[in-house]
């Protein structure tokens, strides 16, 4: 029996300790058996420059190894000016380059969008989501998952408080293995 599916996880925020990544941690925490999920950190990719392809930094390749050897990425962003955090848009680029090599193709994908606000990044969820689409990531569609005044949603230590909030997440894990499980059958 095979063992599980292996996903990556990427944070769009940089802050040890900012919503986004206290969501995630617990994504992760509550997410079935059938995954495994590791944080691929991003803050330390340098910015693309497709000039670099020729010798590319050691930090380009580390990442583009961890990814290559996933089933799948959950994207957790917070949103900036409405859009992706630059960070987590440098590694989108980073990971989709040299062109015809990107690890993403055919990867499974989730988003989840965090924010103190009230309509938890949208405008983010989405810019990750129009990417993906062009970079070949069957993306869970259902359930969409804007954490909007998370800030109410999680106690000192970064625990989720609100048991609406744990069984959503415990949902969008179940549903996101699932949909893992079938983009993998049918790229074997």
């Amino acid at each position: 029996m095979p063992g599980p599916l292996k996903i990556a996880v990427l944070i769009g925020s940089l802050r040890k300790e900012s919503f986004t990544r206290k969501i995630a941690r617990q994504m992760i925490k509550l997410a079935p058996s059938s995954l495994s999920c590791t944080i691929v950190e991003i803050g330390d990719l340098p910015l693309y420059n497709e000039d670099s392809e020729a010798d590319p930094p050691a930090a380009w390749k580390a990442f583009r190894a961890a990814l290559a050897g996933v089933d799948a990425i959950l994207f957790a962003t917070p949103e900036y000016n409405r859009s992706i955090p630059g960070g987590l848009k440098n590694a989108i680029d980073v990971g989709s380059r040299p062109y015809g090599k990107s690890v993403f193709d055919g990867k499974a994908g989730a988003v989840v969008s965090v924010s103190p606000g009230a309509i938890g990044g949208l405008g983010a969820n989405v810019a990750v989501r129009n990417a993906l689409v062009f970079l070949n990531v069957p993306t869970l569609q259902q359930p969409e998952a804007y954490i909007g005044n998370v800030k109410d949603l999680l106690d000192d230590k970064g625990e989720v408080k609100a048991e609406a909030t744990r069984a959503f997440l415990v949902k969008f894990m179940a549903a996101f293995a699932d949909w893992t499980a079938l983009v993998a059958r049918r790229g074997a």
